[in-house]
Parts: C-alpha cells; structure tokens; sequence
C-alpha cells in the first residue's frame, strides 16, 4: 500500500510540475506578444502609421491624458487612428524617440504594461482578443 502512496505521489508531483512549466512557457511567450504590441502602438505613434496603429487598438480603447494643471481629457481608438492619419510624423526628435516597455502583470487574457518615453508615461492595459494582445485603456501622464 505504501508503495501505492509513493508512486501516487510521485505521479500528482510530476503532472504539477509540468503544467506548471507550461504556464511559465505561455507566460513568457505572452509577455513577448505584450511588449510587441506596445511596441508597434509606440513604433506606429513615432513614424505616423495609422493603419500599424490601428492593429494594436482595442474596439473599447479609450486613452486618459493627465497633463498638470489641464483637466483630464479622453481619446478614443478612432481619434487615436484620426489623429496619427492626419498628423503624420510627430515633431520629436529622433533622440528622444526611445522608449522602455515594463509587463507589469498577465492574468488570462488580462495584462497591465508601463511604456516610459522621455515626455511622458503610459500605464495600460491589454486584452487577449482572437489570440492577439489588443491595447484596451492607456492612462497617460505627461511630463513638462
């Protein structure tokens, strides 16, 4: 019966060991595709693809910009793409377009991420949809 016990034991560990691993695997292989997703939203922002931009959006996107004294102010996915279309490249200049992408957390088909760039810092969160990461919410706060 001990024998039993052992093997039984032995088994359950085995099994919680390798879906523990492949939780790390699809863990790490998510925190990829967070930061590329930000990374094209960023990369799209910088070189004025509206259509890159686009592909990163979440149809619920909805970006929150606190800037000092300024009351907070909200843009949509559709201003978002409006706004990269008809302004193009942005007047930054090519030192200063640089930026850091921290994955905060992934829950499921959850995820919080910070991008940090030299004028400002987005906190966001993404949403798995058709199993591509999409940006759902940014909140921005911008520096000057």
């Amino acid at each position: 019966m001990n024998r039993f016990a052992l093997l039984l034991a032995f088994s359950f560990l085995n099994f919680s060991l390798s879906t523990s691993a492949q939780d790390n695997k699809a863990s790490s292989d998510d925190s990829t595709a967070v930061q590329a997703t930000v990374r094209d939203y960023i990369e799209a922002y910088y070189t004025g693809d509206s259509r890159r931009m686009a592909q990163t959006l979440h149809p619920h996107y909805l970006k929150h910009m606190i800037h000092n004294s300024i009351p907070v102010r909200e843009k949509t996915g559709q201003q978002m793409v409006q706004e990269v279309r008809k302004n193009g490249v942005p007047d930054i200049p090519q030192a200063d377009r640089t930026e850091q992408v921290i994955v905060l957390d992934i829950s499921g088909t959850i995820a919080s991420a910070k991008l940090v760039t030299p004028h400002w810092v987005d906190y966001m969160t993404l949403s798995k949809l058709d199993g591509g990461w999409k940006i759902l919410s940014v909140v921005q706060r911008i520096d000057n």
